[in-house]
């Protein structure tokens, strides 16, 4: 199956989140999908969550990549240097971390992890609804999606620096 897809390289630093944004803000439009559209505003939260986990445990360079289907539908990918699997964490009421991969699970369809090189991909798929406008041509067909084995409802990223 075919899919348009883009890639940037997030440096270790947590300012790199903010440019990670634009970025994907800049690439969705391109894409068809205004910058008005719910499913924009989800996205980059969801791209923000997922580059800050990588960015922030792990200390590394990490890639996000965005695969737009032919229905609509995105993928959204944020591979790290770190091969640790994600584990429960649950924040408390005052926590200031501990609730990003809560919220991918609350705001994504469907999300999960896979082993990728000596590392691990994050991954997150969020429908377009198909009320909205479908993106122009040029978009290929649909990406696979199921459950990855390892991942479920609360599951975070554990701290910890791995070597780059």
């Amino acid at each position: 199956m075919q899919v348009l897809q883009v890639q940037l390289e997030v440096g270790p630093d947590p300012a790199e989140v903010g440019r990670a944004r634009r970025w994907a803000r800049s690439r969705l439009a391109g894409s068809g999908i205004g910058d008005d559209e719910p499913l924009a505003e989800t996205l980059v939260l969801l791209i923000s969550e997922l580059v800050t986990n990588a960015v922030v445990h792990t200390g590394c360079p990490a890639v996000l990549r965005m695969l737009f289907a032919a229905e609509g539908g995105v993928r959204v990918e944020v591979a790290d240097a770190s091969d640790r699997p994600p584990r429960p964490r649950h924040a408390e009421g005052d926590d200031t971390n501990g609730r990003g991969l809560e919220l991918v699970d609350g705001l994504a369809d469907r999300w999960g992890w896979q082993p990728e090189g000596a590392g691990k991909s994050i991954w997150c798929e969020v429908d377009r609804d198909p009320a909205a406008p479908s993106p122009g041509p040029g978009h290929g067909a649909g990406h696979g999606s199921g459950h990855v084995p390892g991942a479920g409802p609360g599951t975070s990223v554990t701290p910890g620096r791995v070597r780059c």
